[in-house]
This record gives C-alpha cells, structure tokens and sequence, in this order.
C-alpha cells in the first residue's frame, strides 16, 4: 500500500512539474507602478511572501519603519513614481518579485561608493521572491534578465547585486551566492 501511494505521489509531480513548466514559457515581467500595486499587494501577502518587509529594509528612509508602516511607505514610492522592482507573471497571475531601483533610491548597500559612473545610472538589484512552486526552475535567471533590460532601458550603466551564502544569517530575500552564480552562467 505505501509503495502504491509513493508512486501515485511521483505521477501526480511529475503532472504537477509538467504544468509549471507550460507556466514557465509564459512567464511575463512588468514594471509595478500604481496600475499594478494590488497584485504586488496579493504576492506579498500570499504564504510566504516579504508581507513583514514589503522590501523596505534596503530603502532610503526606511530604517525604522516597521510591519504596516512599511506597506504605507512603499505604496506612496509607488504612488510617487519611484521604481521599486518588477513583478513577474504567469498567466496574469503575480509569481515573482525583483527589487530593481536606481542605487540613490536605497540606504547604503555596502557595496562600492564610487565606481566610475554617475549615481543615477548606477541601479541595485537588492530583493527576490519566487512563489514556493516556482522556485528551482530557473526563474531567477529570467527575472534577473528581465532586471537588467528594464535597468538598462531606464539608464543604467551598472546593475549590482548583494547576495548571501545560504548559510548565512542575512536577509534571505537577497537571493543566495550559488543560485546567482549557477544561474547566471547557464
């Protein structure tokens, strides 16, 4: 009996990946901007997602906001027309999440203060979230291609990013080292 429930567990994933990979070949990636605050609303607050953070701890001016007043602050930069990040859909659903700014817009990072380039054409990729079913598919390569189009059609020269080891006990949002540099050389 166990056996029989093991293998009708496995075809039941297998249809199951099947489907996320159709998902996958139309996943579309979009600027938020206020059009588009209620389905950055609906992926945050789904299980699992930055809904305590609303990606507001590597924002200017946002140290000490907390919780609900972090939600209020990243309403009103978007609201105000700051670029805070893309969203990535699979069939007009909210999937995935990339923090995607202009460097100025962030705290500091840590990263290098002066680089070569002005500030502005300086953009941080700082923030991800992928819907727990997605993750392990390659998306966070396509978001991060996705990014980098967007940053450079705004004007940026220079995308950074600060991942972490997995490991570590940083921000896990962040995205970890290997999936970065696994992904990002296929």
């Amino acid at each position: 009996m166990a056996d029989r429930r093991r293998s009708a567990s496995r075809r039941l994933n297998g249809m199951a990946d099947v489907a996320i990979v159709g998902h996958m070949q139309n996943i579309t990636f979009h600027e938020v901007d206020a059009s588009r605050w209620d389905d950055l609303e609906r992926l945050f607050e789904s299980r699992g997602g930055p809904k305590s953070c609303w990606c507001m701890v590597w924002r200017a001016g946002a140290k000490t906001a907390k919780g609900p007043d972090r939600k209020a602050a990243m309403r009103r930069k978007v609201c105000e027309g700051v670029p805070i990040g893309l969203l990535g859909y699979s069939n007009d659903e909210p999937v995935a999440w990339c923090s995607i700014a202009p460097r100025t817009t962030y705290r500091d990072l840590g990263g290098p203060t002066s680089i070569g380039e002005p500030p502005e054409e300086v953009w941080s990729l700082v923030c991800f979230f992928i819907r727990r079913e997605l993750r392990g598919k390659g998306l966070t390569k396509r978001i991060v291609e996705a990014a980098v189009q967007h940053a450079a059609k705004r004007g940026a020269k220079v995308v950074e990013a600060y991942p972490v080891e997995q490991g570590s006990p940083s921000y896990r949002f962040m995205g970890y080292l290997h999936v970065m540099r696994r992904e990002l050389r296929k």
